[in-house]
């Protein structure tokens, strides 16, 4: 970490209460926190570190609140979804060892550096109802390269649905031995994972996922003992609680029968919903994670201006990095905005500062970290954006928020700085070999593929 660092001469985009834009000015870390935002230059020891970002534009670190751990190595795989989904559960439950989650969460981290997404929330899985937590070391192996690549991150961990047909294989080298999953192994080692990291890296935080029940499923007493688990397991502890695909009254459902949700509960997509949905989250708070480049908003959408006038905290998630979309949030910026715009037939809808609210303050208020991240003020954490402006497709000089949420996108981010570490200067990875990230990652997806039969 960079002990004293001066980033001067840039508009700054603060997204505090204020939402102020200052066109010239000054942010001072230290210690990974913010300690000045001002428009004179600050008076600072000899030996900071000073970035001139002349012709940047200073803002908070982008907030991605739904992804997934693991797709960015079944990206491509698959004629159509339904073939991609197909592929990719036979990978994760299949084909992969430690040694894939570790070489695809560097791939993972480094594409979020690169197009500046500081913190990003992920379940270890997915897929068809494939989440690794049938044993500890491929998630150990996933945060140890989060750790080392150093962006933030939340890992949802948990259990497949009790239907799920879940068995694994467990590799030895070439050889392997097949493993029958229970939901309560899958428990226990949720538990085991959340207390193993709890203090141990700050900027990595654990989460417990739980699939999502229609109310014709919640009368199952398996299912139903399951979620009373899962929601007793995230309260004990103090996490938060995940879900991926709320639609259709789930939500209502899952509030009637289990009292689910609360504040801390993260609900990915949530699409067509009914009134009752509706009303659940503006009584117990959920946050909501919108995904407008999700296959689930293609076939269904998810009201969120409509959700956010009833003052529901709605974020942007990428639900990346497959079968078919990356972790640039910018493209989902914008991706949202022509959604609804086109729904409504009214291009006012989600203005530049609504969408950057969401990819920002909101993605941390999702995260319950808002104390914490997701705007430029002091005492924050140094989560620090700088993006180049002078390019043709960012001019003329003005509005800043306008352009930033309308015309920008990941490669434009020049600097990328979390905890007032700067992980990227100049478009180039500092203390991390992208070759060799790549390198691995192709390795360990080869390997996959052979042990997938898909080579």
């Amino acid at each position: 970490m960079t002990k004293s660092l001066l980033i001067e001469n840039s508009v700054i985009v603060t997204m505090d209460a204020d939402r102020r834009v200052l066109e010239r000015g000054y942010v001072l870390v230290e210690d990974g926190r913010i300690t000045a935002i001002c428009v004179d230059a600050p008076a600072v020891a000899p030996e900071t570190e000073r970035i001139d970002a002349a012709g940047m534009v200073v803002m908070p670190g982008l907030i991605d609140t739904h992804a997934h751990a693991g797709h960015m190595l079944t990206k491509g795989l698959g004629s159509d979804s339904e073939e991609w989904m197909t592929v990719t559960g036979r990978i994760y439950a299949e084909a992969t060892d430690p040694d894939f989650w570790a070489a695809e969460a560097a791939l993972s981290a480094a594409e979020r550096i690169k197009c500046g997404t500081t913190t990003a929330a992920l379940l270890f899985g997915g897929g068809p109802d494939i989440m690794r937590s049938e044993a500890p070391e491929a998630a150990e192996a996933h945060l140890a390269a989060i750790a080392e690549m150093g962006v933030r991150e939340v890992l949802a961990i948990g259990p497949n649905r009790p239907s799920a047909a879940s068995v694994y294989r467990n590799y030895h080298g070439e050889l392997y031995n097949e493993i029958v999953v229970s939901t309560d192994t899958q428990l226990a080692v949720t538990v085991a994972l959340i207390d193993a990291w709890a203090g141990r890296n700050d900027r990595l935080q654990l989460a417990v996922s739980l699939p999502v029940f229609t109310a014709q499923e919640l009368e199952d007493e398996a299912v139903f003992a399951l979620c009373r688990k899962a929601r007793a397991l995230a309260r004990e502890k103090g996490v938060l609680l995940v879900q991926d695909g709320h639609r259709d009254g789930s939500i209502a459902a899952n509030d009637a029968r289990l009292d689910l949700f609360d504040a801390n509960s993260l609900l990915a997509h949530c699409v067509d919903l009914t009134d009752a949905d509706r009303e659940v989250l503006k009584r117990t708070g959920a946050k909501v994670a919108h995904n407008p480049s999700a296959l689930m908003s293609v076939y269904a959408r998810c009201p969120a201006p409509e959700l956010m006038a009833d003052g529901v905290t709605v974020s942007l998630g990428t639900d990346a990095a497959a079968p078919d979309r990356s972790f640039d949030m910018f493209r989902n910026m914008f991706q949202a905005h022509r959604y609804h715009a086109r729904y409504f037939c009214d291009d006012t809808v989600l203005p530049p500062l609504q969408l950057l609210e969401m990819a920002t303050i909101k993605g941390a208020r999702a995260l319950s970290m808002e104390d914490e991240i997701g705007s430029l003020e002091v005492g924050k954490r140094a989560d620090i954006l700088l993006i180049n402006m002078r390019q043709p497709h960012l001019w003329p000089p003005v509005d800043p928020v306008q352009r930033l949420a309308r015309f920008a996108n990941g490669a434009d981010v020049d600097t990328t700085i979390v905890d007032g570490r700067v992980l990227m200067r100049g478009r180039k990875l500092l203390n991390q070999d992208e070759g060799a990230i790549l390198d691995h990652a192709e390795a360990a997806f080869r390997v996959a593929m052979k042990r997938a039969g898909l080579d």
